[in-house]
C-alpha cells in the first residue's frame, strides 16, 4: 500500500504541483485545503494530468475538531507536507494579526493532531524571507536568521522554530524548506499559479499584463543597489521545487534524516533582477510588455540567492529548469487559463 502524505494547500500553487509528483513517486496524496487562495477545480486537473483522482476535503486548519475528523477518519498516514498559509508579503504588512492568527494556529493544529494520531513526519514550507538581507551572499542555512522584515516573513521563523523545539522533546521529525521565488508551471499546461485578486508576485503579474488583464506591471524601486537598481531573486521552477519536497518526506519516512529538524535551501544558486526577469519573458514569448517604476514596496528584501549547496549533496536534489523555460510554462498557463481551462 502506499504511504499516505496529507498535503496541506494542496489545490495551492506549490501543493498542487507536489500532488502530481508525489503521485508520480508511489504516495497517495491527501489534499486539505480551505479553498481561500485556490480553486476546487484543480483537484480535477490534477487527475487529468496522473489519472489518479486524490482524495480532497475542503478543511480549515484553524478549526480543530474539522482537523481532527480528518484525521481520525484516515488511518496510516505517513507523513505532512505543510503548505497552508497566508503568503502575499505587502498584505502581512497592513493585516498582521491575521497573518499570525492563520499561519500559526494551523499549524499548532496541525502538530496537536499529528501527535494524537501518531503522524511523526512533517516536512514544512518554509522561505527565503527567513534571513532578510543576508550578509553575504550567496546564502547558506548557517546564515543568522535575522528580525523578519514583515509578519508573513516572521510566521515563517516562528513556524520553524515551533517545528524545532517540538521535534526535540517529542517522536516528531521536520523537514524546513526555506525555497526562494517558485514560478513557472506544470507542463502539460493544466496546472500554476492562480493568485485571487491582484497579484502579489512578480511573474502572475507579468503573464496577467501580458495577457491583457492588467493595465501595466508595476516595478516596485529602481534605486536598490544593484546593478540595475531592481530588486534581485533566486526564481525556481515549480515543478523543481514539488519535485525536492517528495525526496524530503521520503527522507523523513525511510528514517535518513540525521536530526530531527533538517533545513535545506531549495533555489538555483543564480540571482536575477526584476528587469531582468521581464527582458527573460519578453525574448522567451514575443510579448512586450507595459510597465512603469513605482517607489520601493515595504517589507521587500533588496537582493537574495541560494547556497544550495546542501540540498544537493544531503537530498541529492538540484534545480534543472532555467529562467526562460520557467517564463515559457507560465506563459502556457495564462494563455489557457484565459481560454477557459478552469471552466472546461
Amino acid at each position: 500500500m502506499a504511504n499516505k502524505i496529507i498535503v496541506t494547500g494542496g489545490t495551492g500553487y506549490i501543493g498542487s504541483h507536489t500532488v502530481i509528483e508525489l503521485q508520480k513517486s508511489g504516495f497517495e496524496p491527501l489534499i486539505i485545503d480551505d479553498l481561500s487562495n485556490s480553486s476546487p477545480k484543480i483537484v480535477d486537473l490534477i487527475t487529468r494530468i496522473t489519472g489518479v483522482k486524490p482524495v480532497f476535503e475542503k478543511v480549515d486548519l484553524c478549526d480543530l475538531p474539522m482537523l481532527q475528523k480528518f484525521f481520525k477518519e484516515h488511518h496510516g498516514i505517513a507523513g505532512v507536507i505543510h503548505f497552508a498559509a497566508f503568503k502575499a508579503v505587502g498584505e502581512s504588512v497592513t493585516q498582521p494579526l491575521q497573518y499570525y492568527h492563520n499561519n500559526l494556529v494551523g499549524l499548532l493544529n496541525l502538530l496537536v493532531c499529528m501527535a494524537s494520531y501518531d503522524t511523526a513526519n512533517i516536512v514544512f514550507s518554509s522561505s527565503c524571507t527567513v534571513y532578510g538581507q543576508p550578509d553575504q551572499l550567496p546564502v547558506t542555512e548557517r546564515a543568522p536568521v535575522k528580525q523578519a522584515m514583515s509578519p508573513y516573513g516572521n510566521t515563517k521563523q516562528i513556524s520553524e522554530e515551533i517545528i524545532h523545539d517540538t521535534a526535540q522533546k517529542s517522536s516528531l521529525k521536520g523537514i524546513s524548506l526555506r525555497y526562494f521565488n517558485p514560478i513557472g508551471a506544470h507542463e502539460s499546461g493544466l496546472i500554476g499559479e492562480l493568485p485571487i485578486g491582484v497579484p502579489d508576485n512578480l511573474v502572475p503579474y507579468i503573464t496577467q499584463t501580458a495577457i491583457g488583464k492588467r493595465d501595466k506591471l508595476t516595478v516596485f524601486g529602481n534605486d536598490y543597489n544593484t546593478p540595475d537598481g531592481t530588486c534581485i531573486r533566486d526564481y525556481i521552477h515549480v515543478c523543481d521545487l514539488a519535485k525536492a519536497h517528495v525526496v524530503a518526506v521520503k527522507r523523513l519516512v525511510d528514517g535518513e534524516n540525521e536530526k530531527p529538524h533538517e533545513i535545506f535551501n531549495l533555489g538555483t544558486g543564480t540571482g536575477y533582477s526584476v528587469l531582468e526577469a521581464i527582458r527573460t519573458f519578453e525574448k522567451t514569448t514575443g510579448v512586450k510588455l507595459n510597465w512603469a517604476f513605482s517607489d520601493r514596496r515595504p517589507g521587500d528584501v533588496e537582493q537574495v540567492w541560494a547556497d544550495t549547496t546542501l540540498a544537493n549533496i544531503k537530498l541529492g536534489w538540484k534545480a534543472e529548469k532555467g529562467l526562460k523555460e520557467m517564463m515559457a510554462s507560465a506563459w502556457e498557463w495564462e494563455k489557457n487559463m484565459a481560454a477557459g481551462i478552469l471552466q472546461s
